[in-house]
C-alpha cells in the first residue's frame, strides 16, 4: 500500500520517539470513558481519575443496585467541584445479556473435558456441575456442536477467568456442555455469551426502563448507552420511551454494537443514534478474530463521515491486574486513534482493576502520541469528498475554519454554539488543535418557571474528539450580539490562556454568528 494511503503523517523522525512527552492541560484530543465501580468510587481516586483524563463517567448498571451507584455519583459531583473538570455521565443498560447466576458467591471451579449442565431454574445453587441462568430459551436457540462462552464481565482473554463451553447434548430446557478449558468463576454473576444466534429478548428491559426512570431521571444523565443494540427500531423505543420522562429527551442515545445482528443493521442504527459503541467483548467472540480489526475500522469510518462520535471498547484488558499494558495493547489504542474514534471507553480496567488511575493516564498519553501523527490532510480530503457538493452552510462554515486552522497554524479554535451542533461539525473534519467549544445558554420556558439551556449541551461534547466545553454566563443568552459576544470571547480566551493553549502572538480562529451570518475570523493576539 502507498505512503499516502496510510491515515498517518510521514516523515517520521526517529529521534522525536525519544523526546520525552510533555504534560499539557489537556491530556489528549481523544476522549476517555472511565467505568466507576468497587475500586474507582472514592472521592478522591475519582479526582485522580478526573485529572488525569476521564471525561466521561460510565455507570454499568450489569451489576450493582442503584443505591450502589448512586452514592459513587455523588462522590464524582464532589470530585467535579474540587478538580473544577467538567464530566459527564453514561447510564449502559443491561439489555437482553444473558447470564449466570451464582447465588451462594462461592467461587466454582470448572475442570477442563468434565461436563456441565447449564439450567434456566434459578432456584438451584450453582455448583461446578450445574449452572443456573436468567434465559429459558437457551435450549431452543442452540445446538449440538455450538460454542457457548461464560466469564466476569465480559471476557478478558485469560483462561483462568473466562470459559469456553461446547454443546453436546440439549435435554429439555437445560443444555448439556464439554468443559474446553479450566477456570474459576469467582463472583455473583458471569455473563454468558453464545456466538450469532438470536435472543429473543427486548433490547431495553423493563429492568432497564425502571432504572432509567429512577436514577436516570433523578440525575439528568447524559447518555445512554444502549446495550445489545440490534436494530434502528430499537433506538426509536428508546428514544420514545425518553421522550415521555422530561429533560430526558435531550439525553444522547448512543448504540451499543455487541454482534452480529447489529452489524448487518449498521448503516440504519447510526442514521438513529446520536453515536455507536463498539463493544469489542461481545464482537470478538460473535465475529472470527482475524474479522474483528475490519469491522472497526469500516465502523469508526461510517460514523466519522456521518459526524456522529465513535467509542471503541476493550484496549487494555492487561491493565486489569498490571501497572503496564502489553506492547500489542499499547499499538491497539494508537490505531484506534489514526482509525479515527472520538473516545475510549475503559470498562473492568478502572471498575475493578488495581489500577484505574494510572491506565487512564497512560491511555491518554499512548492516544496523544498518535494524534501527533494522524494525517490530518488525506482525512480531511476525504471527509469533504464524502459530504460533495453543495455544502450545507453550516458544513461549509465548519470544514472552512478547520481549513483556516489548519493553514494559519492556530492555536486553538473557538467556536459560538448553542446547540452544539457547530462544534460538532467543526470536529468532524478533525483539526490537530483543540476546539473551545463555548456553549451559549438558550432562555426557555414551561410558562411555570424560566430556565437556560446549554449545560446538556457543554456536557455532550465530552465523549466529542477535540471538544473542549465551557458554558458561557446565563446573562449573554444565544441571541446576544454586539458586546456581548466580544465579552464571551474575551473570557474564552483567558481560559485559553490560563489553560495554556493560547500564548502570546498566537493565531486563533473563531467561528460564531454575527446577526443571520456564520463567520470564521482569524485572530492574531498580542501581549
Amino acid at each position: 500500500m502507498l505512503p499516502n494511503h496510510l491515515l498517518l503523517e510521514e516523515p517520521i523522525r526517529m529521534a522525536s520517539i525519544l523526546e520525552p512527552s510533555k504534560p499539557t492541560f489537556f491530556p489528549a484530543l481523544t476522549k476517555i470513558v472511565g467505568t466507576l465501580g468497587p475500586n474507582s468510587r472514592s472521592v478522591e481516586i475519582i479526582s485522580d481519575c478526573l485529572e488525569a483524563g476521564m471525561s466521561v463517567a460510565r455507570f454499568d448498571f450489569s451489576w450493582g443496585d442503584t443505591d450502589f451507584h448512586q452514592e459513587t455519583l455523588e462522590n464524582l459531583r464532589i470530585a467535579i467541584k474540587r478538580t473544577k473538570k467538567l464530566c459527564a455521565v453514561m447510564l449502559d443498560t443491561v439489555g437482553p445479556e444473558l447470564q449466570v447466576v451464582n447465588k451462594t458467591q462461592c467461587p466454582i471451579s470448572l475442570e477442563a473435558e468434565n461436563v456441565v449442565v447449564l439450567t434456566p431454574d434459578q432456584d438451584k445453587d450453582a455448583t461446578p456441575k450445574l449452572l443456573p441462568i436468567n434465559f429459558s430459551g437457551l435450549a431452543k436457540a442452540v445446538q449440538t456442536g455450538d460454542t457457548i462462552f461464560i466469564g466476569q464481565y465480559l471476557f478478558t482473554g485469560s483462561e483462568t477467568t473466562s470459559v469456553w463451553l461446547e454443546v453436546t447434548e440439549v435435554i429439555g430446557e437445560d443444555v448439556v456442555c464439554l468443559i474446553k478449558n479450566s477456570a474459576i468463576l469467582a463472583g455473583s454473576m458471569y455473563t454468558l455469551h453464545v456466538p450469532q444466534i438470536r435472543i429473543d429478548q427486548p433490547t431495553l428491559t423493563d429492568l432497564d426502563k425502571e432504572v432509567i426512570r429512577t436514577w436516570g431521571v433523578r440525575n439528568n444523565i447524559d447518555f445512554l448507552s444502549l446495550s445489545y443494540t440490534r436494530h434502528a427500531e430499537d433506538v426509536r423505543q428508546a428514544r420514545e420511551f425518553l421522550s415521555k420522562l422530561g429533560d430526558m429527551n435531550q439525553t444522547q442515545i448512543f448504540a451499543k454494537i455487541e454482534n452480529v445482528e447489529g452489524l448487518n443493521h449498521f448503516d440504519d442504527i447510526l442514521q438513529e443514534a446520536d453515536g455507536i459503541i463498539l463493544a469489542r467483548g461481545n464482537l470478538g467472540i460473535d465475529l472470527p478474530p482475524e474479522k474483528v480489526f475490519l469491522f472497526q475500522k469500516a465502523a469508526v469510518h461510517k460514523c466519522n463521515m456521518a459526524g456522529k462520535p465513535a467509542v471503541v471498547t476493550r484496549v487494555v484488558d492487561s491493565m486489569t491486574d498490571n501497572l503496564r499494558p502489553t506492547r500489542a495493547e499499547a499499538t491497539d489504542v494508537a490505531n484506534i486513534v489514526l482509525d479515527g474514534s472520538d473516545a475510549i471507553l475503559l470498562g473492568a480496567e478502572t471498575l475493578r482493576g488495581l489500577y484505574p488511575v494510572e491506565t487512564i493516564s497512560i491511555v491518554g498519553k499512548i492516544c496523544a502520541e498518535a494524534e501527533k501523527v494522524f494525517n490530518q490532510d488525506l482525512y480531511f480530503k476525504r471527509a469533504v469528498k464524502y459530504v460533495g457538493e453543495p455544502m450545507t452552510h453550516l458544513e461549509s462554515i465548519a470544514s472552512s475554519a478547520v481549513r483556516a486552522a489548519i493553514k494559519v497554524k492556530a492555536s486553538v479554535i473557538i467556536c459560538f454554539t448553542s446547540s452544539g451542533r457547530a462544534a460538532r461539525l467543526i470536529s468532524k473534519y478533525r483539526p490537530t488543535m483543540p476546539v473551545l467549544s463555548v456553549v451559549i445558554p438558550r432562555v426557555k420556558t414551561n410558562q411555570l418557571r424560566w430556565t437556560f439551556s446549554g449545560a446538556f449541551e457543554a456536557r455532550q461534547s465530552l465523549i466529542v474528539r477535540g471538544l473542549f466545553p465551557m458554558l458561557a454566563d446565563p446573562r449573554h443568552p444565544a441571541e446576544a450580539t454586539g458586546a456581548a459576544n466580544e465579552s464571551i470571547l474575551k473570557v474564552a480566551l483567558d481560559f485559553g490562556k490560563a489553560c495554556g493553549v493560547i500564548k502570546p502572538h498566537d493565531r486563533v480562529i473563531v467561528c460564531q454568528k454575527v446577526a443571520d451570518a456564520a463567520v470564521v475570523k482569524i485572530l492574531e493576539l498580542e501581549e
